[in-house]
């Protein structure tokens, strides 16, 4: 297996846990208070905002999982990179190393509602990490 690395474009995706008492209130303050734009909004418990180079996604909290100071309230963060094709070298790679390199493959590379592909791993801290081909903030 080759070395090369695929192309990315950086740390350009995170995901946050937000309070149900919190959610608009949050939303407001990406939106009017630092002007980010909605890029979709799924439904009434998801919105994902965009600066037009990056996407951060909110998520309401569900009633299952409670936030307090001791928790973090990070889903995950997210790697962009250019291309669909990407994803799928990527997870191949890291799927090969994972045993080398501390980590593991969480969920396999998937096509998401919004055309969207990625896949998850936990890197060797815990850390939950999409490697995401995001077609809004590719290079055109």
């Amino acid at each position: 297996m080759s070395d090369e690395r695929p192309a990315t474009l950086g740390l350009r995706h995170v995901a946050l846990w937000i309070g149900d008492d919190a959610f608009d209130r949050t939303v407001r303050f990406w939106t009017d208070g630092l002007g980010f734009r909605v890029d979709w909004k799924p439904d009434d418990d998801n919105v994902y905002l965009t600066s037009g180079t990056d996407n951060v996604a909110l998520h309401r909290c569900p009633p299952t999982r409670e936030l307090d100071a001791t928790r973090s309230n990070l889903d995950h963060v997210g790697v962009c990179v250019p291309t669909a094709a990407d994803v799928g070298r990527w997870h191949d790679r890291l799927a090969a190393r994972a045993d080398d390199l501390g980590l593991a493959i969480l969920r396999p590379v998937k096509t998401h509602r919004d055309g969207a592909t990625s896949f998850y791993l936990r890197d060797p801290a815990g850390v939950t990490v999409q490697i995401i081909h995001l077609p809004g903030i590719a290079p055109g």
